[in-house]
C-alpha cells in the first residue's frame, strides 16, 4: 500500500522490446527533439532579427515557437535520458514540475492559436482596421493573456492532482507524467473536485474551438468574395498554415482524451501521447515555413543557400 507522503519517485512507462529496439526509439526521440529545436529556433531567430517580420502575425508566431520549444523540452529530454541509461524513474517533485509546465504550455498554446485566428480574421475581414484593432500594445496584452491563462489552468490542475492521496502504486503508464495516468493512482473518492475542474476546462476549450471555427467561416466567406485569383491565393497562403496547426493540435488532443477504451493499452497510450505532445512542436515550423514566402525569404537572408 502506498500513500502520497511515502512516494518519493514515480516509474514511467518503459519502451517495449529488446535493448536494441529501445536504443532505436531513443535515436528517434532525439532526432525529433533536435528537429523541433532547430525548426523553432530558426523561426524565433528569423522573426527577432528581421524588422520586416515585426507584425502581429509574426509576433504571435514567435510566441507559438517559444511555447512549442517549451512543450517538447518538458517531456522529451527526461525520456531520452531514461532510455539511454535504461531507467524509468522520475522524482515526485520532478513529476509535479513536469505536469505543471506541460499543462501550462499546452493551455497557453491553445489560447494563442485562438488569438491567432482572430488576427487572421481581422487581417482579411477588416483590413482597414487592422492596425487599430491589433496595435503593438494590444498584441502584447493578448499574448500575456494567453500565457496567464495557461499558468492559471495549470496551477488549478496540478494542485488538484497532487493534493489527492495516492495509494495505487507509483507506476505511471506513460513516457512522461500525465494527469490522467496519475489520477489512476489515486484512492480518493472526492470525484466532485475533479469533475468541476474537467468541466471548467472543457467549457474553455469548447469556447476557444467555437471561436476558431466561427472566425474561419467568416474568413473563407471573405476570401471567396475576393475577385482576383492572386488575392485569394495570398489570403489562403496566410491562413492555411495556421489552420493546419490548429487541426493537428485539436485532432490529436481530442483523440488522446476521447479514444475508445477498446484501444486503450500502454502501447496505444504511448503512440497517442507522442502524436499530441511530440509531433506538433516538431512539425509546426515546417508547416509555417512551407507556404509562407515572407518567412522563407527572411530565412534565406539568415542562412544563405538553405532556402
Amino acid at each position: 500500500m502506498f500513500n502520497s507522503s511515502s512516494i518519493t519517485q514515480f516509474l514511467l512507462l518503459p519502451l517495449p522490446g529488446t535493448r536494441q529496439l529501445q536504443l532505436l526509439h531513443f535515436c528517434l526521440f532525439l532526432a525529433i527533439y533536435l528537429a523541433a529545436l532547430l525548426g523553432n529556433g530558426l523561426i524565433i531567430s528569423t522573426i527577432a532579427s528581421d524588422h520586416h517580420l515585426h507584425t502581429p502575425m509574426y509576433f504571435f508566431l514567435l510566441n507559438l515557437a517559444i511555447l512549442d520549444l517549451g512543450t517538447i523540452s518538458t517531456t522529451v529530454p527526461k525520456s531520452v535520458t531514461n532510455y539511454l541509461w535504461d531507467t524509468r524513474t522520475i522524482s515526485y517533485a520532478g513529476c509535479a514540475t513536469q505536469v505543471f509546465f506541460f499543462l501550462f504550455l499546452m493551455s497557453a498554446e491553445f489560447s494563442l492559436l485562438t488569438i491567432m485566428s482572430y488576427d487572421r480574421y481581422v487581417a482579411i475581414c477588416r483590413p482597414l482596421h487592422y492596425e487599430t484593432l491589433l496595435g503593438s500594445r494590444v498584441c502584447v496584452h493578448l499574448a500575456a493573456a494567453a500565457w496567464a491563462s495557461g499558468v492559471l489552468n495549470s496551477l488549478l490542475h496540478t494542485a488538484n492532482t497532487f493534493s489527492l492521496p495516492l495509494c495505487q502504486g507509483n507506476v505511471v503508464e506513460q513516457f512522461f507524467c500525465e494527469v490522467p495516468q496519475i489520477l489512476k493512482l489515486s484512492c480518493s473518492t472526492s470525484y466532485l473536485r475533479r469533475v468541476w475542474l474537467i468541466v471548467v476546462s472543457a467549457c474553455l476549450v469548447f469556447v476557444c474551438f467555437v471561436f476558431i471555427v466561427v472566425s474561419y467561416v467568416q474568413i473563407f466567406r471573405a476570401v471567396l468574395r475576393i475577385p482576383s485569383q492572386q488575392g485569394r491565393h495570398k489570403a489562403f497562403a496566410t491562413c492555411l498554415p495556421h489552420l493546419a496547426v490548429v487541426s493537428l493540435f485539436v485532432s490529436t488532443g481530442i483523440f488522446a482524451n476521447l479514444k475508445p477504451p477498446s484501444i486503450s493499452s500502454p502501447s496505444w497510450n504511448l503512440v497517442v501521447s507522442i502524436l499530441y505532445s511530440v509531433v506538433p512542436p516538431a512539425v509546426n515550423p515546417l508547416i509555417y515555413s512551407l507556404r509562407n514566402q515572407e518567412l522563407k525569404a527572411a530565412l534565406s537572408k539568415l542562412i544563405p543557400g538553405w532556402f
